[in-house]
């Protein structure tokens, strides 16, 4: 699942290709799919659209790619470029009078694995990692120790850069089940460049 300023792709194919021009930010996304869910109105940025492609490649037709997993066996582990740092800002600006509770809440980015947790129950293990650019090596590296060594049985990886009106979210599942889709580094670039 990619979501960037051009489109939104889920398995190579481009979603809402006619509509997609019209939007703007997560809240149009958010309306555009249908989405009923309060508290994404209280996200920050980075939040929003990491949960909005947590939303698009985990959920198909009512479904969830994770039906029938044990939910303590679900990990996450997403990387960003730029964090938190539209909320930071705010929130610098906040504090020459009384800073913000709310905004203070959002200046970690390892929160947009918490609001993806919380609203999806999953209860796996954790990492969030901050790096320059997508480093499908690193991605590989964890997502693989967890799978091997931790117990986990299926991760929800990736990409998740928000700031200014720029946007690059790439999500991957994968589990310890052998599919048609190999989880190697190579195919990890292959598919961020989709």
């Amino acid at each position: 699942m990619h979501i960037n300023n051009d489109s939104v792709k889920k398995d190579g194919d481009v979603l809402f290709q006619d509509s997609y021009a019209t939007v703007q930010s997560p809240q149009d996304l958010y309306r555009l799919q249908g989405h009923n869910y309060m508290k994404f109105f209280k996200m920050d940025l980075l939040c929003k659209w990491a949960w909005l492609g947590a939303e698009t490649l985990l959920v198909d037709n009512g479904t969830h790619v994770y039906d029938g997993i044990d939910k303590s066996k679900i990990a996450v582990v997403l990387m960003t470029g730029h964090g938190c740092i539209d909320v930071d800002k705010k929130y610098l600006a906040s504090m020459s009078d009384i800073p913000s509770p709310a905004l203070f809440v959002y200046t970690l980015p390892n929160i947009m694995l918490g609001e993806i947790c919380i609203r999806h129950g999953f209860k796996g293990e954790q990492l969030c990692l901050v790096n320059e650019r997508f480093d499908a090596e690193e991605l590989h590296f964890w997502v693989t120790d967890l799978l091997e060594k931790r117990g986990m049985e299926a991760c929800l990886c990736g990409w998740a850069d928000a700031y200014d009106n720029n946007k690059d979210i790439c999500f991957f599942w994968v589990t310890k089940q052998k599919g048609e889709t190999p989880f190697t580094i190579n195919h990890l670039n292959e598919l961020y460049k989709l």
